[in-house]
């Protein structure tokens, strides 16, 4: 399966201590190798899924959907404000 990454889920990646980009890149391959993990959304976000997982005691959420064969990451972050920001995210795109 083929991945591809937004903006706002790279450049919240890139600006983490290498550590946490280990992290995410395990939960990512994760995700690709089964794509059901996630919880999926309803309302303005239905089509999208949400993957949690924890990193040193804070835990962080992965929004990704699914397209035929490819699997698209759209943001990463902590809950705080994180379904907000993805709701303005997805009007914009």
């Amino acid at each position: 399966m083929d991945s591809l990454y937004k903006p706002p889920f790279k450049k919240f990646v890139k600006k983490q201590s290498r550590a946490f980009q280990l992290a995410v890149e395990d939960e990512v391959e994760g995700v690709i190798k089964s794509p059901d993990t996630g919880e999926a959304k309803k309302g303005d976000l239905s089509g999208l899924m949400v993957h949690k997982f924890k990193f040193q005691r804070q835990e962080y959420l992965i929004a990704y959907k699914t397209e035929g064969n490819t699997i698209v990451f759209y943001m990463i972050g902590t809950h705080e404000n994180f379904y907000r920001e993805l709701k303005q995210y997805s009007r914009e795109v």
